[in-house]
């Protein structure tokens, strides 16, 4: 088993890539905060150091009229606090942190936009080495119910994506082993209806787990790659073939505390709740339209599906990136679930057959409720070493106060 851990990019033949009571983990200092990329060299950062990080909102008070921000001085005070510079950020400072330094509390999460530091070339080559994890790190895959699916070949979405899956999208992070992605989905927010700027994705797309932190330079693509281009088309692509509908950098960052104190990157550990909601704003400030009228729609959110028996189909949308994929076309797997328990005391995950691989990771699951009406019920979480099933968390009350929080810190705004 190994986990579908967010793949990694860093030039193509690196390394490797990549609960409890209900406890909410709250995130982020908001801050108005635009940066220019400086010195970024795509794919050729050691990371050595990177660190998670939060970000920051053009267009809140303090923006100027080009666009930029002035960082108000209570902000930069919060984030020296944090051992962050901001002046020797925006040179380059983000890939030097000390990893005995790396912010881990819920609280310690900082994003600051870097602009033009998802260049085409960076995203292009976010990729999946494939690094095995061992199927006993499942521990005997105690109180599983039910037969390991027969695997469901992926099929490719039919461009444009733009149309055909509208809410999907890539979420680009960095983190100590390198540049990497994991695919998400645009859901409502319920203290803006119509003009969400949420995403839901994996918690490990957003924080490391027991052993780490904070990932940084968090940023939500949706459409990535909207024709459709196989990667040999990309090379030399400009943005907005890559990003048609922009790069929108997360300013709020939220999962459970139990994957904070519990996820892992082997062996499924946390991965009942491996799920996270980032909210987001546009890197170049935007024309006041939000991410859901940006790309035409949000899915809701189910956190009271009904049990496996009763579920007749979900459908799994990512961009799997390990091979026999590139990490550059959207695909889908359609399978009737099953069941999968990683630990008694846990919630049972639902469990599909599907050859997505990682960069999968974090995309959603879609289920057509009793209304005819799509609802998203899950999301990509971990999966074998030979990539015939996926499994996802079943969404409940501490999804649901993840999710709500979220919404709430931006609801009058």
């Amino acid at each position: 088993m190994r986990p579908i851990r967010p793949s990694r990019t860093a030039r193509r033949g690196g390394g490797a890539r990549h609960a409890s009571p209900p406890a909410l983990t709250a995130v982020v200092l908001v801050s108005a905060l635009a940066l220019t990329a400086t010195g970024c060299d795509s794919g050729k950062d050691t990371a050595e150091g990177r660190a998670a990080t939060a970000s920051a909102t053009a267009g809140d008070p303090g923006a100027t009229g080009d666009g930029k921000v002035r960082i108000p001085d209570d902000i930069r005070r919060k984030l020296k606090e944090h051992g962050i510079d901001v002046d020797r950020w925006k040179n380059g400072a983000w890939k030097n942190w000390n990893r005995d330094d790396w912010l881990r509390e819920a609280n310690d999460f900082v994003n600051p936009i870097i602009k033009g530091l998802w260049n085409p070339d960076r995203m292009r080559r976010a990729e999946d080495p494939d690094k095995p994890v061992d199927d006993n790190d499942l521990s005997g895959d105690q109180g599983v119910t039910d037969p390991t699916p027969a695997p469901v070949r992926a099929q490719a979405v039919r461009p444009t994506y733009h149309a055909n899956a509208a809410t999907a999208g890539k979420v680009f992070f960095d983190s100590p082993e390198g540049t990497m992605v994991c695919s998400a989905t645009v859901v409502r927010d319920p203290a803006h209806p119509g003009r969400s700027n949420m995403v839901w994705t994996a918690g490990h797309c957003v924080h490391a787990g027991k052993k780490g932190g904070w990932y940084r330079n968090i940023a939500f693509v949706p459409s990535y790659n909207d024709a459709g281009r196989s990667e040999g088309q990309l090379e030399g692509a400009t943005r907005e073939q890559v990003a048609p509908l922009g790069v929108w950098w997360g300013d709020w960052a939220q999962t459970s505390q139990q994957w904070i104190e519990q996820g892992g990157s082997t062996g499924g550990q946390g991965a009942s709740y491996d799920f996270a909601v980032i909210h987001v704003t546009p890197e170049k400030g935007g024309d006041g339209k939000s991410l859901e009228e940006t790309v035409g729609g949000a899915l809701p959110v189910d956190f009271d599906a009904p049990a496996v028996p009763k579920v007749d189909s979900i459908t799994a949308t990512g961009y799997p990136a390990a091979p026999p994929y590139d990490g550059q076309r959207l695909y889908q797997c359609q399978d009737k679930p099953g069941r999968l328990s990683l630990n008694t005391p846990d919630p049972t995950m639902y469990r599909i057959g599907c050859t997505m691989t990682g960069g999968s990771s974090g995309g959603g699951w879609v289920e057509t409720g009793p209304d005819g009406k799509p609802a998203l019920v899950s999301n990509t979480s971990i999966g074998p070493v030979t990539a015939g099933w996926l499994a996802g968390p079943r969404l409940g009350t501490v999804a649901k106060g993840v999710y709500d929080s979220v919404s709430r810190k931006f609801a009058g705004r």
